[in-house]
């Protein structure tokens, strides 16, 4: 099931911190929420995720809203709101059709953190899959309920809670609007699947639709009981109809066509949907069925009026940033698509797309001078050899950035928290000491238990650690840009030379044919 980029916000009253970043680190049973364990028993890591603390200094997201509760004076009772989380889902098809990887999506989340809860202690965290296996890569951005610094006032902020020191963050109608436009430039700036979080469009749902849409839920819940009772995780949890599809897959394409011909183009080349205009009206054909839907029976957006205003709209939209300006489309096997069933429209369109395809790849062969194919293929093994160097390179980078980082930490940690240690030693009531200084004492034990572990018996320089992670992060930069340009030309070449041969192979059964 398709849902494009969504803004979602929990509020949390759970004074333990760590617990949310091991929620973000950890495998947890979908149903029961426990963390899944391993054979010896502990923690089983998730496959794969990005994590970054920021506003935190050079304590842990956990020690930092523990620091700055006891700072303030806040978050003592239990009805406290101790953190916030919001989380960007991005639409599934993203990573296929734009290019998001797990990377990309860690970064717009750090932007959008950093511009949005400025002086909060925060987590951001990238998962390649959302809930039901639904394959959509997501932000989860946590964020400490105290700001510990004041930031720059914004016209969206109404009150000194949203911009002062000391002031509990607030998810108000008018901050949650405000985010849900970020939310919107965000995906547009990156030229990923968007819809309209402030006004969703007027559907025009008809009683036999309301009714399909009721007995098709049923339907689903019953399967989805017996799935789960037999141990196995449904697919899907809504339903929906073939309006309901039809009408997120117009308003994908929508958002982003620049004229009528660009998005009819898109209509059919996605989705197999044909459009066509009679008397002023629109009308849309979906794949499998042969009677037009008219647009009024979907709703107000998909009309000839809010079609052309949101497409001249789009083309008047400056845009922000350019994205696979010099990509490379791939051949489509004409014969196969139309085993589907699809019309005679279909066809011609397929063709006409071909040919546009196979004049780009033999303008790009021409200018890379990679006409003859025993120099294309030297090129492609050359292009591979530097594009797994760069990142094998850019993984060993990160892993010493890593070890850095968790050493500065540690190191940060060790020294600002060494004096209360001391201090426990002499107290008068050290149950009541160890209470009141719980945060520092374990950041100081977690410290020295690292140091322990890896042998280390004098502390290094903070300096030193930060000039070494500055130049280590220097070299991944200039490694991942090696590693990336080498990636998008390897892509398109190889493109390219699939193209070639599809091309050939449809050219010999045609003039066996003649």
């Amino acid at each position: 099931m398709n849902c494009m980029a969504t803004l979602k916000h929990i509020a949390s009253k759970n004074s333990d911190y760590t617990a949310i970043e091991a929620y973000l680190v950890y495998q947890h049973d979908a149903f029961t929420g426990k963390q899944l364990l391993d054979e010896q028993g502990r923690p089983k890591l998730r496959e794969s995720y990005l994590l970054d603390t920021l506003e935190c200094g050079d304590f842990s997201f956990a020690t930092a809203c523990l620091l700055a509760n006891r700072k303030y004076g806040k978050n003592t009772q239990h009805g406290d709101i101790k953190s916030h989380q919001y989380i960007i889902s991005f639409d599934p098809r993203d990573a296929a059709d734009n290019g998001l990887t797990m990377e990309t999506a860690q970064a717009l989340g750090l932007k959008f953190c950093e511009e949005n809860f400025s002086g909060h202690p925060a987590i951001v965290c990238t998962h390649p899959d959302g809930h039901n296996r639904s394959g959509n890569i997501h932000v989860h951005i946590v964020i400490g309920s105290i700001r510990t610094r004041e930031v720059e006032r914004k016209p969206y902020m109404q009150k000194p809670r949203d911009w002062l020191e000391g002031m509990k963050h607030s998810s108000t109608a008018q901050t949650m609007r405000h985010l849900r436009v970020e939310v919107m430039e965000l995906c547009e700036s990156a030229g990923l699947y968007q819809i309209d979080l402030l006004n969703g469009s007027k559907e025009r749902v008809s009683e036999a639709e309301y009714w399909a849409r009721r007995r098709g839920q049923l339907k689903l819940d019953r399967e989805n009981a017996a799935l789960t009772a037999a141990g196995q995780q449904p697919r899907q949890k809504k339903f929906e109809t073939v309006k309901d599809i039809l009408r997120k897959q117009i308003s994908s394409v929508l958002y982003r066509a620049t004229s009528f011909e660009d998005f009819s183009d898109k209509l059919m080349q996605q989705y197999g949907i044909a459009v066509k205009e009679s008397r002023g009206q629109l009308s849309y054909l979906p794949t499998g069925r042969t009677k037009f839907i008219r647009a009024k029976h979907l709703g107000d957006k998909f009309d000839k009026t809010a079609v052309l205003a949101t497409l001249q709209a789009n083309a008047e939209r400056k845009p922000k940033a350019q994205f696979k300006q010099d990509a490379i489309g791939k051949l489509i096997d004409i014969q196969s698509r139309m085993t589907e069933g699809k019309g005679i429209g279909y066809k011609r369109w397929l063709t006409k797309h071909n040919l546009k395809i196979m004049a780009q790849t033999v303008n790009l062969l021409q200018e890379k001078g990679l006409t003859d194919e025993d120099a294309l293929n030297q090129h492609i093994a050359e292009l591979e050899t530097k594009y797994h160097d760069s990142l094998a390179v850019v993984k060993d980078l990160e892993g010493r950035m890593k070890a850095n980082n968790e050493l500065r930490y540690h190191v940060a940690a060790y020294t600002s928290t060494k004096s209360i240690a001391q201090q426990l030693k002499t107290a008068k009531r050290p149950a009541a000491f160890e209470e009141q200084h719980r945060a520092e004492l374990t950041a100081y034990r977690a410290a020295a238990a690292y140091f322990k572990a890896s042998n280390i018996t004098k502390l290094p320089s903070p300096k030193n650690l930060e000039a070494e992670y500055a130049q280590l992060a220097s070299e991944k930069a200039k490694f991942y840009e090696q590693y990336k340009e080498a990636k998008e030309e390897l892509l398109k070449l190889k493109t390219a030379k699939q193209n070639v041969a599809s091309f050939f192979r449809e050219e010999e059964p045609a003039q066996q044919e003649r």
